[in-house]
């Protein structure tokens, strides 16, 4: 058996980003020629993943393979709610590749959960702690089927309140930072070796004892090749990328990266993955893992103590989410407005806590416990009735207009969590879109709080937020910010907007197309159609992205085309033409090459 093994993890996020008013993502024209930054980096990164292409040596593809069922992974909540309505074969396909991962490596699942709302956890209060991991917790299982063994930290920000709250939710494991590591020691040993510089052994898996007495597993990831990955241009050579996962001499050789890195912010970094896993593969060893069947076949033999209030993504322990640290990406601007806000935020958390238990007492028997228990009602997340709800929540049957105060005050508490999400501090500029959406959540909390309790919640909530003096002349400050989003409400309706992509239009129609023949295979009218299209597709004035139609065709060849070589074998001369034709097919939509993925593209290089 192999004692060399490689485990790739991706972390896929992003912010919730839906307007608190409409529950719809606003037009973000930063985001062009897409709609908005899910819809881009959709296109760019999750939907290639989970059909990467690999190339034969004349740039044609040779495979499409799904890269989520080999590499381990975390999808956040806020992703997969909006993957689910948006991108639904996309979503599925995630999915069932952690199904196809737990066939593959011993009945563990690659998928890993994540915190609900990507909040720095030990920047929360207990409370809010343990609702962002039981959310996240309770998601996961409602999409995937199954327990998590494992949890991602929001940014790896980790002290031993949060890896307490991990073990109380039963996850076995979770992924730091290698400088995240302070000491270390043979398990029974009694002397602790320090690593604090970031020299730990990252081949091996870590018991972290508890103050409660219980245990977590923790994996170190190796950091130089993981910033390989992601900043330094290691996913421009699938051959420089295995060769550098493959050089471990024993142990466990593993990366953790935002997952965004293969594709969106590598252009085809997902293709670079697939060739990578497939060379590691195809060698005898070392051999691919998960982190879950690692943790079976090697349990802990050391054990660590962590380095406490610290992240992957901040020099400075947690100062990118707290305070202005000199983390940036501009170095002409200043975040003296990140501590402000903080404390403004946390303000306003304070002032509604008391005042929700009041109000939610009327109605639920534990408020705190009901607002642990509601990840099931909200949309994207909604598993459970309503019914089934109340009826272990609520004190008694309750009336409709007090379901709807009810309903209200745990809507107000979804508001006060959102308002955490840690891509609210990471950039630049309080007029930020990430920040102007954690402001927006905390306009739409003040609404509602006001309209629960009465009072006046926003007076005092705009004269803390103008302390948080930003970069931006035309919103100088977080009460502009806020007074910018209070005034409108809800951003402009979806019926109005526009985004600059006018081959959208065309895409759908091709797909439909595609989708005919997929359903009716032996149909030459549909075949037909498929085929008239794509010849207008090159005459077109802008790019036609071809990857979802190419997705389909490859379907067919699998699924449909033996079958036909088969009749065609055997004489049938409908099948040979059928054939004839899908081939042609295959030779229009140019399979493989970068230049083939858009039809009527300006030429690469």
């Amino acid at each position: 058996m192999s004692d060399r093994f490689v485990c790739i993890h991706g972390h896929f996020y992003q912010p919730p980003r839906e307007d608190p008013w409409t529950g719809r993502v606003p037009l973000q024209s930063s985001a062009a020629p897409y709609h908005d930054w899910n819809d881009r980096v959709t296109a760019e990164c999750y939907g290639p993943n989970t059909a990467a292409r690999i190339l034969d040596p004349a740039g044609r593809i040779e495979e499409i393979v799904d890269n989520f069922s080999r590499i381990s992974f975390d999808a956040g909540p806020t992703l997969l709610s909006w993957l689910e309505e948006n991108a639904p074969r996309i979503y599925r396909a995630i999915l069932d590749a952690d199904r196809e991962s737990a066939r593959r490596y011993s009945g563990h699942g690659s998928a890993m959960a994540q915190g609900d709302h990507h909040a720095i956890l030990p920047l929360s209060d207990a409370r809010d702690r343990r609702t962002e991991v039981l959310w996240g917790k309770r998601d996961f299982e409602a999409r995937f089927g199954r327990p998590p063994e494992g949890m991602w930290l929001p940014e790896t920000a980790v002290d031993l309140a949060t890896l307490e709250e991990l073990a109380a939710a039963e996850i076995r494991f979770t992924i730091l930072a290698p400088r995240q590591a302070a000491r270390v020691r043979r398990i029974g040993e009694r002397d602790w070796r320090a690593v604090s510089e970031g020299s730990v052994d990252t081949t091996r898996a870590y018991s972290v004892p508890l103050p409660s007495g219980k245990r977590i597993a923790v994996f170190f990831y190796d950091g130089a090749a993981s910033r390989a990955i992601a900043f330094e241009g290691l996913l421009g050579s699938a051959d420089a990328l295995a060769g550098r996962l493959t050089s471990v001499a024993a142990g466990l050789a593993h990366v953790a990266t935002d997952g965004e890195s293969y594709g969106h912010h590598h252009p085809h970094g997902d293709m670079a993955l697939a060739a990578a896993l497939r060379a590691i593969e195809g060698a005898r060893e070392p051999r691919l893992t998960n982190y879950g069947q690692y943790l079976e076949e090697h349990p802990p033999a050391d054990e660590a103590e962590i380095v406490e209030n610290t992240s992957w993504s901040c020099a400075h322990g947690l100062g990118r989410w707290s305070r202005d640290c000199g983390c940036r990406l501009d170095a002409g601007t200043s975040q003296a407005w990140r501590a402000p806000l903080r404390t403004a935020f946390d303000r306003l958390r304070e002032e509604i806590a008391p005042r929700y238990a009041e109000a939610a007492s009327l109605y639920f028997k534990d408020p705190w416990e009901a607002r642990d228990e509601a990840i099931g009602l909200f949309p994207g997340s909604g598993r459970e009735s309503v019914e089934s709800f109340l009826a272990r929540q609520a004190v008694r049957a309750l009336r409709p207009s007090e379901r709807r105060r009810a309903f209200d005050l745990l809507d107000l508490q979804r508001n006060v969590l959102r308002i955490s999400t840690s891509c609210g501090w990471f950039f630049d500029d309080v007029a930020g879109i990430e920040t102007r959406q954690v402001i927006a959540y905390a306009a739409r909390a003040v609404e509602l709080a006001e309209r629960a309790f009465g009072g006046d919640f926003e007076e005092p909530f705009r004269a803390r937020l103008a302390e948080a003096a930003g970069n931006d002349a035309a919103l100088p400050d977080a009460r502009a910010a806020y007074d910018d989003v209070a005034a409108r409400r809800a951003w402009l309706p979806a019926s109005e907007e526009t985004a600059a992509d006018p081959g959208r239009g065309f895409e759908e129609a091709l797909l439909a197309a595609a989708e005919a023949v997929e359903r009716e295979p032996g149909s030459s009218r549909a075949l037909g159609a498929w085929i008239e299209l794509l010849d207008v597709a090159p005459s077109l004035p802008f790019p036609v992205k071809l990857w979802s139609v190419q997705n389909v065709y490859a379907r067919l060849r699998k699924a449909s085309a033996a079958t036909f070589r088969t009749r065609a074998a055997a004489g049938d001369a409908e099948a040979a033409t059928w054939l004839t034709r899908f081939d042609a097919l295959g030779e229009r939509l140019s399979f493989g090459s970068e230049r083939g993925m858009l039809v009527g593209a300006p030429p690469v290089g």
